[in-house]
C-alpha cells in the first residue's frame, strides 16, 4: 500500500500488478492518493482524520476507486506487508522537508493490522530536462542536480529513519534516460502512460517479488518488446544500485 500522490499512480496503478502475475504472483495493492502530497500534508491528515484520499485498489486485477477516505481508514483496510512512503516531487530532495516522516511512521505502526510488515521507501524521479513544473527552480531547473538531490537527501533519509526497503524507481527513470533519451514524461514530470509507467513499475514488481523482473512475459501493447527488455534491464541496475546511474 502506497501513502502517495500523482507519482505513486505512475507507479503502482498500471503494469505492476500484471507484472507480478507474470511472475507466477497476486498483489493487492493499495493507493492513498492525494494529487501533490506531501509527507506534512499526510502527517496532518493522519492528525485531523481529514477525508482528502482517493484510496484506489487493485484485486484481482480489478481496480475500485473511493473517494473522501480518510488515512486510517485506508491504513486499517487491509494487512498489508508493504507500507511505502515518499516526497512530494518538488521536495524529494530537499532533506528538510522531512522532518515529519518520524510522525507518519509511528501512526502507520499504530493502526497497521499487520504487525509484521515493513515500511519501504519510493525513491521518485527527476523531471525532464524541459520540464515547466513551477517548482523545478529548486533545482536549478537541472536535470542532473535535482536527480543527485534526490539520490542524497533519499539515502540519508532511510538512514536515519531505519527504513529498510528502497524502491528506487528515480534511478531506474535516469538510468532509461541513458539509453532512450529524455522522453519518459508525458507532461514534464509525470511518467509518460506506457514506457515510464512501466519502467516504474517493473522496478516495484522487483522490489515486492524479491526476483529479478528481467525477462518477464508481461508488457503493454504501447511498448516494443525490445522497450520492455531496456525497461527490465534498467530496473534490475537500479535495484542492485539504487543510488548510482547505469547504462546498458
Amino acid at each position: 500500500m502506497a501513502i502517495g500522490n500523482s507519482f505513486s499512480v505512475d507507479a503502482v496503478e498500471q503494469n505492476l500488478y500484471e507484472l507480478a502475475r507474470a511472475a507466477g504472483d497476486s498483489l493487492v495493492i493499495g493507493n492513498a492518493y492525494i494529487g501533490g502530497c506531501s509527507i506534512d500534508r499526510h502527517w496532518n491528515n493522519a492528525q485531523t482524520g481529514k477525508t482528502e484520499y482517493s484510496y484506489r485498489k487493485i484485486v484481482g486485477g480489478i481496480k475500485t476507486e473511493k473517494n473522501n477516505m480518510n488515512l486510517t481508514d485506508i491504513v486499517e483496510d487491509d494487512n498489508w506487508d508493504i507500507i511505502t512512503v515518499q516526497q512530494a516531487s518538488p521536495l524529494s530532495g530537499k532533506y528538510n522537508s522531512y522532518s515529519n516522516l518520524a510522525n507518519l511512521l509511528k501512526f502507520v505502526r499504530q493502526h497497521a493490522t499487520n504487525k509484521h510488515f515493513k515500511f519501504a521507501f519510493h525513491q521518485t524521479w527527476a523531471y525532464a530536462q524541459n520540464s515547466t513544473h513551477p517548482n523545478f527552480g529548486n533545482y536549478n531547473k537541472n536535470q542532473s542536480v535535482m536527480y543527485d538531490s534526490i539520490v542524497s537527501t533519499v539515502k540519508r533519509v532511510v538512514k536515519q529513519f531505519k527504513i529498510k526497503g528502497l524502491i528506487p524507481a528515480g534511478t531506474t527513470i535516469q538510468n532509461m534516460r541513458t539509453i532512450i533519451g529524455d522522453k519518459l514524461c508525458r507532461d514534464g514530470y509525470h511518467l509518460s502512460l506506457s514506457i515510464g509507467r512501466y519502467a516504474a513499475a517493473c522496478t516495484w514488481c522487483e522490489y515486492i517479488t524479491h526476483r529479478s523482473v528481467v525477462g518477464n512475459t508481461y508488457h503493454p501493447s504501447s511498448i516494443s518488446s525490445d522497450e520492455a527488455r531496456i525497461a527490465q534491464e534498467m530496473a534490475h541496475a537500479a535495484t542492485k544500485r539504487p543510488y548510482q546511474i547505469s547504462n546498458r
